[in-house]
């Protein structure tokens, strides 16, 4: 372990002016994936800046009838939140699905959207890596990329995003809000995190010195129903395969709205705006549901040995949204 200062920010403004003034520090909430990564060599910042006592650990409403969520609340605490699991049961079921019961314990929101890929070749500091070291290759893409990318990726990185809470805030619309010393700013968590493009070692739009604070999540009109479903090797502890969190609101027969988010397919959560597009005011049926997923998946350019993930989140998105359908409205209060 090589050495690094410690400092217990004791308020936001404090955290983010001692950030900038130590370049290449970071900010330390449950530490599940940050310490993880220092120990295998993949990051060493000269100061780690806690914030996980800063008063962020709350779950209130907001005027309209959505939540706003602090970004040290721990993953446990906001899956078992009474509104969360009766408002918007697709994150609850999301992060329910993610890690183990101690880690849920110590990860916090925050967290949990900036966590890095588990790319073999990202956390191998002997291997070459673009989205470590720039310009150095991705051994991925001819290596072993079974978990990895199948759509979205280029020839620089096939990393994928490890979060499953991402992806259930990513079809409900939430948005993140960030401090840094240029103020205050919101981002929707559709554009937080980024394609690798020909500059994967950024994995989202945050600023230098900015922390997230909280995430707003907006209210769901009344009939709205929610599901998070994810696939993997084993019944626990192991990152999604493939995921998809589904939105959706049936009225007479025909689908008022219909939102779709996708993980373990790509370098972040892959909203699927081509198959909402196609649900919007069809009929509620099982070939609209198959016919919309597929001109989605239909950009997916598999990798040698991926090809089965594509097929997987077909299956996980239309039994999601036939589930959805023939679901109780959830009251959206």
């Amino acid at each position: 372990m090589k050495p690094f200062a410690y400092l217990r920010a004791a308020s936001v403004a404090e955290a983010v002016r001692e950030s900038a003034a130590r370049p290449g520090s970071r900010f330390l909430g449950g530490g599940t994936n940050l310490v993880d990564l220092m120990k295998l060599g993949v990051e060493s910042p000269g100061l780690l800046i806690d914030v996980s006592r800063l008063p962020l650990d709350r779950v209130t409403d907001t005027a309209d009838g959505g939540l706003r969520i602090g970004a040290t609340v721990r993953n446990s605490d906001l899956a078992a939140h009474p509104a969360v699991r009766t408002r918007y049961p697709a994150l609850s079921q999301a992060l329910l699905a993610g890690a183990s019961g101690q880690l849920r314990n110590t990860a916090t929101t925050g967290g949990n959207l900036l966590q890095r890929t588990r790319c073999p070749y990202f956390q191998d500091t002997s291997k070459p890596c673009n989205k470590r070291d720039p310009g150095s290759g991705c051994p991925a893409r001819e290596g072993a990329h079974r978990d990895l990318a199948v759509i979205g990726h280029s020839s620089e990185c096939v990393a994928t995003h490890p979060s499953d809470m991402a992806v259930a805030l990513a079809a409900l619309d939430a948005v993140v809000l960030l401090h840094g010393p240029d103020g205050e700013r919101s981002v929707a968590v559709t554009d937080f995190h980024r394609l690798p493009g020909d500059d994967p070692s950024a994995d989202t739009v945050i600023r230098p010195d900015e922390m997230i604070t909280e995430v707003i999540l907006p209210p769901l009109p009344d009939g709205t129903v929610s599901l998070y479903r994810k696939a993997r090797d084993r019944a626990s502890f192991a990152f999604a395969l493939a995921s998809v969190a589904a939105v959706l609101r049936v009225r007479d027969g025909r689908i008022e709205h219909a939102a779709l988010a996708f993980g373990g397919l790509a370098h972040r959560p892959w909203r699927a705006r081509t198959a909402e597009e196609a649900l919007r005011g069809a009929p509620a049926a099982d070939a609209v549901y198959l016919s919309a997923v597929d001109a989605e998946l239909a950009a997916a350019r598999p990798l040698r040995d991926n090809a089965f993930k594509v097929v997987l989140a077909r299956h996980l998105a239309v039994d999601a949204l036939a589930a959805l359908a023939d679901a109780p409205e959830e009251d959206g209060s």
